[in-house]
């Protein structure tokens, strides 16, 4: 094995093991934050949303900020200093006593992912080869899985105690995470050639094709969002215990380990990653449209069980077409720029959620978000296979061809 490939090898393992962290770290603050300043203290949903939506459009809308630095100065500062960020935003949580406080908190928060997330997502690409990537991606999801279940189990149950001890978990969780990327995460440089950040930006806002796409999946955002929202209140509220939100990412757990692999190697041998894309959306949408008839908490749970196999149809699928897309030169401002959707979906999806929910109760008419969502969902398919140019006859192996633009 040449020195190349084994330093490649390396680098997998450690994104892989520092992966673990930091989703284990979010899943055990970010899912509890309605259930405690929502259905614990009392405050409006919205007011929440807000808090949760801004985080998301400070992290993801400025993904192409961090990207650039990481593409000019390497992914080591970068990756230390928004770990360290994130750290001090969950200290700041845990304290959080008005909506000023925890709308800082999440700016906080959002600003350490900005620097952080990018060359995270580029070093992927630099370390896998294309082959390699869409099954690289499927085991970082099944991580990802292990690591949402072990961190809102341990949430949920510090949460019993005070939600203080649940931000600062999460700010332990971050600062080892920050302590391990700065002792062994070699220097790695993200792109090709070492250039002005301004030019790695200019590269990708004049893809057009690319900025058309990701600005597309807003829309697949807004839904997604939706397990840090609405969907930990409505459990809540149909099981009557918080203890239904660790039941939620064992749920997630346990597909993704029984169903992502296959799931993903079928996909490859019969669609191309646009088809996978469409019907794991497509699945979504449906299975919110359900939740609006759900009355009973079993239910839900089923319904739940329709959200996530489509996001695991989905997810491995998206990454890897975004991270195919991504010129040399300038990976880590593609990979940050293609959080852009997650920024503008996201934020819409937090503050719309959180408003449906307020204006559900106040109608009682609790179907409405859930309603309102599904469209979004239909809608962002709709405009999606139009970028997609699907043919009308569907085969085998079908459309592999490239995006329209």
């Amino acid at each position: 094995m040449s020195t190349a490939e084994q330093a490649r090898r390396y680098g997998r393992w450690f994104i892989m093991t520092d992966n673990i962290l930091v989703i284990m770290g979010f899943f055990l603050v970010f899912p509890l934050i309605s259930l405690h300043f929502v259905d614990q203290l009392g405050w409006a949903a919205a007011t929440v949303g807000l808090a949760l939506g801004l985080r998301q459009l400070l992290q993801q809308g400025l993904g192409l900020l961090g990207g650039s630095l990481a593409d000019r100065y390497g992914a080591k500062p970068l990756i230390v200093g928004g770990m360290l960020l994130r750290a001090a935003s969950f200290a700041l949580m845990a304290n959080a006593g008005s909506p000023l406080l925890l709308i800082a908190s999440c700016l906080l928060s959002g600003l350490g992912g900005m620097l952080f997330d990018p060359p995270r997502a580029a070093l992927i690409i630099k370390l896998t080869r294309p082959q390699q990537r869409n099954r690289f991606y499927t085991v970082l999801m099944m991580q990802e899985s292990a690591g949402a279940v072990i961190g809102a189990l341990l949430g949920s149950w510090l949460l019993q105690f005070d939600f203080w001890w649940v931000g600062m978990s999460g700010c332990a969780v971050f600062l080892l995470a920050a302590l391990a990327n700065a002792v062994l995460l070699p220097a790695y440089r993200v792109a090709s050639k070492r250039g002005p950040a301004l030019d790695a930006a200019r590269t990708v806002l004049g893809d057009r094709g690319y900025m058309r796409l990701v600005l597309t999946l807003s829309g697949y955002y807004a839904l997604g969002v939706q397990i840090m929202l609405l969907v930990p209140v409505t459990l809540k509220q149909l099981y009557g215990s918080s203890a239904a939100v660790g039941w939620m990412y064992s749920l997630e757990t346990v597909l993704s380990l029984c169903l992502l692999y296959p799931l993903a190697r079928l996909g490859e041998r019969h669609l191309s990653q646009q088809a996978r894309v469409l019907a794991g959306i497509l699945l979504m949408s449906s299975s919110l449209l359900l939740m609006s008839m759900v009355t009973h908490w079993l239910t839900a749970f089923v319904v739940l069980a329709l959200f996530y196999t489509g996001t695991i149809i989905t997810e491995p699928a998206r990454e890897a077409m975004i991270a195919s897309l991504a010129r040399a030169e300038a990976r880590a401002s593609y990979m940050g720029m293609g959080r852009i959707g997650l920024a503008l979906g996201g934020a819409c999806g937090y503050v719309g959620g959180g408003w449906l929910l307020d204006a559900g109760r106040a109608l009682q008419w609790p179907a409405l978000p859930w309603l309102v969502l599904a469209v979004i969902g239909y809608g962002t398919c709709a405009l999606l296979y139009r970028q997609f140019r699907i043919p009308q006859r569907i085969r085998p192996r079908w459309w592999s061809g490239a995006l329209s633009g």
